[in-house]
Formats: structure tokens, sequence, C-alpha cells
């Protein structure tokens, strides 16, 4: 199962630019699944919802609860949009290599894009500069930086440092659970299709996988909402 990304390499003339034609496929059509699938669950919005307005209210009700555990409702609820699409995109994205993977030649190009550090991390980075904005935005310049040398000031490099930390451990533990998982998978599936006796061998526990791959993809979606949450509510709460 040694297969290969489909990679342009030196984009206009750029030697260090490549793109990673599998990642911008599967970013599309994530991105087309989310849109889609909201505009369609919310195309008929009722006083008393029935159907799919019940899954979408039930989904804002569970952020919602995010944000409360992490801070208070009148600073937090500027943050319902972030993590509403956090959770749709990053669902979709983890679910995305569940059913099956896309080989053509030894490419792969259907798989689930969290499954490629270079889109966790971009995702991670989006966030942790997110929280330094709405950090200034709601305590000012002055006193947000104010707490990088508070309570002393030889606490400025370990605050640098736990930027840096916070942004590697937020992209990488959503990578390395989803990554793992495909590994896995693809294992699975190549010796279910060596053979008769490796399809036998091999049905049970590619089922069994794929069912606990998705308990862990749902798991990660929460995780990445949550510590976005509360690295968010560390800078906009003058208390943290």
């Amino acid at each position: 199962m040694d297969h290969t990304a489909p990679i342009v390499e030196d984009v206009l003339g750029i030697s260090w630019l490549d793109f990673n034609l599998s990642n911008v496929l599967m970013i599309a059509v994530v991105s087309l699944i989310v849109f889609v699938f909201c505009v369609w669950a919310s195309r008929k919005l009722q006083m008393r919802p029935t159907g799919m307005q019940n899954f979408m209210e039930w989904v804002v009700e569970f952020v919602k609860g995010i944000i409360n555990d992490t801070m208070d409702w009148k600073t937090g609820k500027v943050f319902l949009p972030l993590g509403l699409t956090l959770i749709f995109y990053i669902l979709v994205s983890n679910l995305a290599g569940v059913a099956t993977v896309g080989v053509v030649g030894h490419d792969l190009w259907w798989k689930s894009p969290t499954a490629d550090a270079t889109l966790t991390l971009t995702l991670s980075g989006i966030v942790i500069v997110l929280t330094h904005y709405y950090g200034i935005k709601v305590r000012g310049t002055k006193e947000y930086f104010k707490g990088y040398v508070s309570p002393v000031p030889f606490m400025l490099p370990f605050k640098i440092i736990e930027e840096f930390t916070n942004t590697l451990t937020l992209g990488l533990r959503l990578f390395g659970n989803i990554y793992a998982g495909e590994i896995l998978l693809s294992l699975l599936i190549g010796l279910a299709a060596s053979s008769v006796f490796g399809f036998l061998g091999a049905a049970l526990p590619t089922l069994a996988w794929m069912g606990f791959k998705l308990f862990i993809g749902t798991i990660q979606v929460y995780v990445f909402v949550m510590l976005t949450m509360v690295y968010m509510s560390h800078k906009v709460s003058s208390d943290h």
C-alpha cells in the first residue's frame, strides 16, 4: 500500500511552492458538501422544527454548550459561527476517508484531508491567529500585550513558546489520529482485495475499524472545537 501523492512542483517557477492536488480536490469536495448540506438543512426554517432543522438546532446548541463551558455567553456568542464552521468542516473531512480511498495508478486522490498535516496545521494556525485578533479587539492592545509580561516580565519567553506549542499540538493531534486510522484502513482494504481468503479474513476487521474510526473522527472534532474555545477564552477574558 505504498501510495504516492499527486504533487505539482515548482508552481510559478518557485522552487519551494508545491501543490498536493489530492488535498486541493478533497478541500474543494468537503467545502462543497458542507455548503450544500447546510443550505439544504436550513432551507425551510419553521417555528416548530422538524427533520433536519432539529439536527441543525441540536448542533447549534451543542456548540453553544461548548462556548458556555469555556467563557460567558455575552463574550463568546460571537464565536458561534466559528465553532459551527469548524465542527461541520472537520467532521466531514475526518469521515471522507472512512468509506473508501481512491487510488489512480499509484497516486492517492480520495482520502480524509485532515490526514495531511498541512491542512490540520493550517487550521490550527488560523485558530491561533484569530485568538490574537479577538484578544486585542476585546481587551485592547495595551491590556492584551500586558498579559504576556504578567505577573512578571520573565514570563514573556514562556508565553511565546506556549503559542507555538498550542499551534503544533492542536494541529498534530488531529492529523495523527486521522492519519493513523487511514493507514490501517488502507492496509485492511488492500488485504481484502488481495484474494478471496484475504477478503474473508479482513471483512469483519475492516467494518469494525470503520466504526471505530467514525467514533475517533467524531471525538477529534469535539476536542478541536473545545480547545479552540479554551484558547479563545484565555485571550478574550481578562481573568486568565
